[in-house]
């Protein structure tokens, strides 16, 4: 269906691909991975055009229908939220807002070419009803359901929306066009738990072919049964999930390097020979034979390891028992009632995810408890002997984005060794010349990182943290949780990554997102709240 055949690509100096092929047929669901800047994104616009190969050729059947899920969201105003929906849905999306004039042209008295209108309204009646168009509304409701949007908003303006709602509009957009392949790029980043295990079941279900890029490990599992890996030029294929590929690599990497050892081994063997007779007439011939052997010999390059830096973080400072205490707490937005009488209370060394659905008042929970946010009644209370650290996206406000990154943490901990602040930065993927990037010119991810890395050198006791793993690749995420899995202080978190929440919850709060629907807690781990509901998410079964 798509191939590329000994594609190679450079910009200026960095080299994407050399001489790479690989192949997607039809049906296939496949994962596309490889480290930032690999070239992911590139290979996702060659596909559709937007970039050519320098060499090599990426075959794209003409008639075949691509629809392309970016990060970038269009202008969206002046229109409710299901008709943006459907206007970007390809082809049928085309048809629908083009009956809906033609409509309008044959109801207007003042029309005077009504038989050309009448004619192409049957052609475009004709062709919408056979690609199922009339069930079109009805079904883009269900994707925009399944995306977590509710009636009020999917019949509001779309203007209205925040950006991450928008690109939610995106998403639908791609999910409604019945496209022969999707190429989705980070298709759960602004996505709640909830949406993500609806998206897994939609993406399981369809008869598109698929590709796509995704940092979080469970909904790559779920989804693809094929790895395709950008590797360092190459692209490599694995027939398997991303489970899978991970064994799989590390399996192909153990066997090339006790293959390189085995030949290492031999040649050095071979030139102890060589250097031993040189001087020896009697050994002449067998010397240059050897020599001439060393020569040919294809040599075994050593497997090329991608290196994910471990940081001990240190031991913080114990705090008291009780942590944070919340007595009779009420919040209310407009008319919507998020929290009413609420009592809740976390105790040190736990470490409590909060689970809920969008507007739930997940984030409006932690914004209390890090006195971000009063509540209208009630009382927040802190702890005694208590070092708060709070990671929210309003958190990457505190950069200055004037200093480079390695200035910036510099400025922070004038007194750390050069050593400590160059590991702490490489856990968190900033190597090499990444430290001289001017902070304005970072990603949202990669600002994501720095102030993680800002929080945790210096740790404090009390850990709130509201979508920490956002824009994480999977290597960091895992190292963050691992690293945390050691944390003695308290934690409380939202996240939508099942790989954070099994790895490190071990008390759960759920909302219900109205203040009349008690919150419920529930006093095991994230692991053993799925087994006792059956649930992933609340209303969600696993």
């Amino acid at each position: 269906m798509i191939s590329f055949a000994n594609v190679s690509k450079q910009y200026g100096r960095q080299i994407l691909f050399v001489d790479a092929s690989f192949q997607l047929n039809p049906g296939e669901k496949a994962g596309l991975v490889g480290p930032n800047g690999a070239g992911k994104s590139t290979l996702f616009r060659m596909i559709v055009g937007d970039e050519t190969a320098d060499d090599g050729s990426v075959i794209v059947p003409k008639k075949l229908a691509v629809g392309y899920f970016r990060q970038e969201v269009d202008e969206m105003r002046g229109r409710p939220v299901l008709d943006e929906a459907i206007a970007g849905s390809g082809r049928l999306g085309d048809l629908h807002h083009e009956l809906i004039e033609l409509e309008r042209g044959m109801s207007d008295p003042a029309t005077d070419n009504l038989d050309a209108i009448l004619e192409r309204f049957g052609h475009v009646q004709e062709e919408y009803q056979h690609l199922g168009g009339y069930e079109l509304e009805s079904r883009a409701r269900e994707v925009l359901h399944g995306l977590g949007f509710t009636d009020e908003q999917i019949d509001g303006d779309s203007g209205a929306l925040s950006g991450g709602w928008k690109v939610r509009v995106s998403m639908a957009r791609i999910l409604l066009g019945k496209f022969d392949v999707l190429l989705l790029d980070e298709p759960t980043n602004h996505l709640d738990i909830e949406s993500i295990v609806w998206l897994e079941r939609f993406l399981r279900s369809v008869p598109s072919t698929i590709l796509m890029t995704s940092h979080d490990r469970d909904f790559m599992n779920r989804v693809v049964s094929k790895i395709i890996e950008i590797d360092e030029g190459d692209i490599v294929t694995y027939s398997g999930d991303y489970d899978f590929y991970v064994r799989e690599r590390e399996q192909r990497e153990s066997n090339q390097e006790a293959a390189y050892a085995r030949q290492q081994a031999k040649l050095a063997k071979e030139q102890r020979f060589i250097d031993r007779f040189a001087a020896h007439a009697a050994k002449a011939a067998q010397v240059q034979s050897r020599i001439k052997m060393l020569d040919k010999q294809e040599r075994i390059e050593p497997p090329r390891k991608r290196k994910v830096m471990k940081f001990d973080f240190r031991r913080p400072q114990r705090s008291g028992d009780d942590v944070a205490m919340l007595s009779g707490v009420s919040k209310t937005f407009g008319t919507r009632r998020i929290y009413e009488a609420f009592d809740f209370q976390v105790r040190r060394g736990e470490r409590w995810c909060v689970m809920g659905k969008n507007g739930a008042g997940k984030s409006t929970l932690l914004k209390m408890i890090a006195g971000a946010l009063e509540p209208d009644s009630g009382s927040v209370r802190l702890g005694a002997s208590l070092k708060m650290g709070y990671f929210a996206q309003q958190s990457l406000d505190l950069l200055d984005p004037d200093l480079t990154v390695w200035e910036q943490i510099q400025k922070d901990f004038p007194l750390e060794g050069v050593g400590v602040l160059r590991n702490l930065l490489g856990a968190f993927q900033f190597s090499g010349d990444d430290v001289e990037k001017k902070i304005r010119s970072l990603s949202g991810g990669e600002k994501s990182r720095l102030v993680m890395a800002r929080m945790l050198l210096d740790p404090p006791n009390f850990l709130v943290l509201d979508e920490p793993t956002n824009h994480l690749d999977v290597a960091t995420k895992e190292m963050l949780i691992e690293a945390l899995h050691d944390f003695e202080g308290t934690m409380l978190f939202v996240s939508h990554d099942r790989t954070f929440l099994r790895g490190l919850a071990n008390r759960v709060l759920e909302l219900g997102g109205d203040g009349h629907d008690q919150p419920l807690t529930y006093g095991g781990s994230y692991v053993e709240y799925v087994e006792a509901t059956g649930r992933e998410a609340p209303g969600v079964h696993a």
